[in-house]
């Protein structure tokens, strides 16, 4: 998934198609106001219905790579095993290393 985009209130007016179109996509953005972080745009979709907000904000950072397994289940307040059946349930794999980080860890554990 792609990280966030960062609309400034200015850009609000002169990008709002952007901001849509991430939404359509499932996308997280921030709009910031004078530099600072001030709204999080979280897209209304099958996610949030089925997970709630919380759940489905926490699916949505920890698949884009922005929280940790751990930061993720606490702001799903799940346990990390709890977390890690809810990723299972919304097709989101657990784990995600290239296939080079893949070898050097079966090599580690032999």
């Amino acid at each position: 998934m792609e990280p966030f985009d960062i609309f400034t209130v200015r850009d609000l007016r002169l990008r709002s198609g952007d901001l849509l179109r991430d939404a359509e996509e499932g996308r997280l953005a921030i709009i910031t106001k004078h530099g600072r972080p001030a709204i999080l745009a979280i897209p209304f979709g099958e996610r949030l219905l089925s997970h709630g907000i919380h759940r489905a904000m926490a699916l949505d950072l920890y698949e884009a790579g922005h929280a940790t397994l751990a930061q993720a289940a606490k702001l799903a307040d799940l346990s990390v095993e709890g977390f890690i059946e809810l990723l299972g349930k919304a097709g989101v794999p657990a784990v995600s290393y290239p296939p080079e980080d893949l070898v050097d860890e079966l090599e580690t554990a032999r």
